[in-house]
């Protein structure tokens, strides 16, 4: 099978995208991973093109608030959508299988006359009577939530300009409703959110895609790991408001409770400043989260799916401070769950709620330890790769 792969966004989004390849590449198809640039993902070992899109340094220009990030995906989209559609017709795939921000995939499946499979890091695009759609609403509105997904499948028109500049590099005519997708593959796990049992049958909640390779931490990190319990503290890419202030903060609250901190920087979601250095806190630009969070204590994070999924199977309570998008619903999932306390608004990030979270999610170790157990269990990547190789038999 030759496969191309196509992701647009964080290294959240990316991630799962490069361990359904690697896994691909190991059982023998062909892939190619088309991505945006300085990802921080591992991508060593197999076929990759960029998709001449750098989401780092847009929300370093831009930042994350919602109007920022529709002004820079604006900026961006056109670009995005016309190279995934060159890529994949240069490669020829038997599949294609795409982020749902990258909505021109379709039109190049189409013009391939080939399957194409929608993946969906966060179950925001197939309308379900179980939740709101994430992003849109905080609360349920019970039978109906369904209504909600309408703003979520809004992407078609909102970005039509670009889609018709791609739908031209396919050499096809743009159309008003783009082709629904043969199958929706949702990596998630069935232990934070369960199947909704109004999903049409070509919707499959596959479990996490997560990559075999497990990175050595580099000495410094390896050293601290071995001091001591810790906090672990990432907002990946949410640099907004004050990161300095936010990361006083979480020193502050950390060591109040008894705790050293390992501070992974990210795209600017914190920054130490000098004034909370000291032997009891290590700061970092990324570590990979396999390697390091089954010995964190309580993990401090924005609440990404990603992130989410890699605590969660780490057996770690979290800490979740949600900035936008998807982000306070998987807060939400993770509280219900028993494996966090309350999430934390940032403009509430004190150093006294946060004290007070933290002792909260020290007496949720035994309920987390028992999500991670049953996580383990869990193989959505060969799933997904099964379910794919069964579209091209």
């Amino acid at each position: 099978m030759r496969l191309q792969l196509l992701t647009a966004g964080s290294r959240g989004d990316v991630e799962p995208f490069a361990a359904l390849a690697r896994a691909a590449q190991d059982r023998g198809h062909e892939v190619r991973l088309g991505l945006p640039d300085h990802s921080d993902v591992d991508v060593s070992g197999f076929d990759t093109a960029s998709l001449g899109v750098d989401f780092a340094r847009l929300i370093a220009e831009q930042g994350v608030s919602p109007l920022a990030a529709f002004r820079g995906m604006r900026a961006v989209m056109r670009t995005l959508l016309v190279t995934a559609v060159r890529q994949t017709l240069e490669y020829v795939p038997d599949l294609v299988v795409a982020h749902p921000k990258v909505l021109s995939a379709p039109l190049a499946a189409r013009r391939l006359g080939i399957p194409y499979v929608m993946a969906a890091p966060t179950p925001v695009v197939t309308p379900t009577r179980a939740f709101p759609a994430p992003g849109v609403l905080p609360f349920s509105l019970g039978p109906l939530n369904r209504a909600t997904y309408v703003a979520a499948a809004a992407g078609s028109r909102m970005f039509a300009a670009e889609l018709a500049d791609a739908a031209r590099t396919a050499g096809v005519e743009p159309v008003r409703r783009m082709p629904e997708a043969d199958a929706t593959l949702i990596p998630i796990s069935e232990h934070l959110v369960p199947r909704p049992p109004d999903w049409p049958a070509n919707v499959q909640l596959t479990g996490p895609w997560i990559g075999r390779r497990i990175a050595t931490p580099d000495p410094e990190v390896e050293a601290f790991i071995a001091g001591g319990t810790f906090l672990y503290a990432g907002l990946g890419s949410m640099a907004t408001g004050d990161p300095v202030a936010r990361a006083s903060t979480i020193v502050r609250a950390a060591r109040d409770a008894g705790l050293r901190v390992l501070v992974a920087t990210g795209w600017g979601g914190l920054v130490l400043p000098a004034a909370s250095a000291g032997s009891d806190v290590l700061a970092v630009r990324t570590v990979d989260h396999a390697a390091v969070l089954p010995h964190a204590q309580v993990a401090l994070h924005h609440g990404g799916a990603g992130t989410v999924h890699a605590v969660a199977r780490a057996g770690v309570p979290s800490v979740v401070v949600p900035f936008l998008a998807d982000q306070p619903f998987w807060a939400g999932v993770l509280h219900r769950r028993g494996i966090a306390p309350p999430a934390i608004r940032p403009r509430r990030l004190t150093t006294a709620r946060l004290r007070h979270a933290l002792d909260e999610a020290g007496g949720m170790r035994d309920a987390s330890a028992a999500v991670g157990r049953a996580m383990a269990g869990e193989n959505g990547t060969d799933r997904a790769l099964g379910l794919l190789e069964a579209l091209v038999r």
